[in-house]
């Protein structure tokens, strides 16, 4: 039961975080020596990622 509610903050985590990052990467100006386009593939990949954990939890909650 513990690792359902870890697996969701995860996912809860990862989505937010890509979010932010996705936002950041495209209205934010570089003034470091990230580039944006990284910023925005790192936000997409945690966005992605974080679905399928949220996905992946609602059916095992379901069975």
């Amino acid at each position: 039961m513990q690792s359902d509610h870890l697996q969701l903050i995860t996912a809860t985590v990862l989505s937010i975080g890509g979010l932010i990052l996705l936002f950041c990467g495209i209205f934010i100006d570089p003034q470091g020596q990230i580039h944006e386009t990284l910023l925005v593939a790192f936000g997409e990949t945690a966005t992605f990622s974080g679905a399928l954990f949220g996905i992946d939890y609602v059916y095992k909650k379901r069975s």
